[in-house]
């Protein structure tokens, strides 16, 4: 799978080395998360280790994953994003960021535009995914 992104305006691939921040948000969009019981799915899937978590209720990953099979809509724009929130959230509980903004919207028929903006004390990181429909429905391919 060959996924780009671009940080603060610098387009790059993300198996390219990248800053701490950067790889968090990559690995928890794209690791799956367990599913939850009340999810739709045949077989739970995702990482194992969610069913014994050593802090309660701390998850990994996100379930973009269940999606793969989807049709992209305006009401699916919702699911993403509540996705990518839930996959991302771990950043404010722990303090790694104070504040996160997500712009996802549907740009095409098959198109999702996406921006995340990570507020630190630094200041804001903004990242956004080429295709992020397409990693999310074939793995960027």
């Amino acid at each position: 799978m060959e996924l780009w992104l671009t940080v603060d305006g610098r387009r790059t691939r993300a198996d390219a080395p990248l800053d701490r921040l950067t790889r968090a948000v990559v690995i928890s969009l794209f690791t799956w998360r367990r599913a939850e019981s009340d999810d739709n799915v045949e077989m739970p899937m995702g990482w194992w280790g969610d069913s014994w978590p050593t802090v309660q209720n701390d998850r990994y990953g996100s379930r973009l994953w269940q999606l793969e099979r989807s049709t992209l809509t305006n009401a699916l724009v919702n699911t993403v994003r509540d996705a990518i929130n839930e996959a991302l959230r771990w950043l404010i509980d722990d303090g790694v960021v104070s504040r996160i903004d997500l712009d996802i919207q549907r740009t095409g028929i098959n198109e999702l535009g996406n921006r995340i903006t990570l507020w630190r004390r630094d200041g804001p990181v903004m990242i956004s995914f080429d295709d992020l429909w397409s990693a999310i429905t074939h793995g960027g391919e």
